[in-house]
């Protein structure tokens, strides 16, 4: 049977979802707690790969029992939860503080977390005055850039469709194709914006190569025909530099009429 599970974790303590040889990871910690409560290794594979230092709002993984999960004990004369509810009791209550369980579901057995995903939406958080409730979550900006450049610029990104200029080097992604459906700057409040963008896929370290090149239009530095050429160029030498993980949230997976 396999199962969907909904979490969302603050990636500030840990080295990225994907288990590492060298440091601990939300995949990791996670199947080490499923393991705990199944009585039995449970591999999770999640919707994409976030790296050390981002947050996500909403992760989506499976999972695969042989069994059934465990039923919850009885309750007298109350309503019966089940026993995917009571997993998601028994989970959070072992996992640590900054990782949390939404729901977990029944699936198809070929629904996949990854491939089956028709899209995913990051928000990239920045503010423009300093605040302490803010600094493992947002990234701080002492000058304000010109947000209505920065927009006109995002706009830009869903007329493309190869965003090598973007992408990590040396990864072992096949393809740099992506489709960005929207991409755009929200203001939130006198100092704080958030940037959205949704895409079918995404490459490694896009999301923090492209805030960090609108950056620079927003500074004045590339103009709109440069920012084109960043693009066009397929070279990771010719974007800006990454902003902080810490702004960085994998906001939503979609998958449409897939998962009921």
């Amino acid at each position: 049977m396999r199962y969907f599970i909904y979490l969302s974790y603050d990636g500030t303590a840990y080295h990225g979802w994907q288990v590492q040889p060298n440091g601990e990871s939300v995949q990791e910690t996670l199947q080490r707690a499923l393991a705990l409560l199944l009585h039995r290794e449970t591999p999770v594979t999640g919707a994409g790969r976030t790296d050390a230092g981002v947050h996500a709002a909403m992760m989506v993984a499976h999972f695969d029992v042989d069994d059934p999960l465990p039923e919850p004990p009885a309750k007298e004369g109350g309503l019966q939860q089940s026993a995917e509810d009571y997993l998601v009791y028994r989970l959070n209550g072992i996992l640590p503080h900054d990782i949390a369980i939404q729901r977990i579901i029944p699936v198809p057995p070929d629904a996949h977390a990854r491939f089956s995903a028709r899209a995913r939406t990051y928000y990239y958080y920045l503010h423009t005055r300093k605040s302490p409730f803010l600094r493992d979550r947002s990234w701080r900006l002492v000058h304000t850039p010109d947000f209505e450049a920065m927009n006109r610029a995002a706009a830009l990104l869903t007329e493309y469709t190869d965003f090598t200029s973007f992408s990590k080097v040396n990864t072992d992604t096949k393809t740099n194709i992506c489709h960005v459906r929207s991409a755009c700057w929200v203001q939130l409040s006198d100092h704080e914006w958030r940037f959205e963008i949704t895409a079918d896929r995404f490459l490694r370290n896009m999301v923090r190569a492209i805030v960090g090149t609108l950056m620079e239009v927003g500074r004045g530095t590339l103009s709109l025909d440069d920012f084109r050429q960043v693009i066009a160029q397929k070279n990771r030498c010719a974007a800006g530099d990454s902003v902080p993980a810490r702004g960085l949230f994998l906001q939503n997976v979609e998958y449409g009429d897939i998962i009921q």
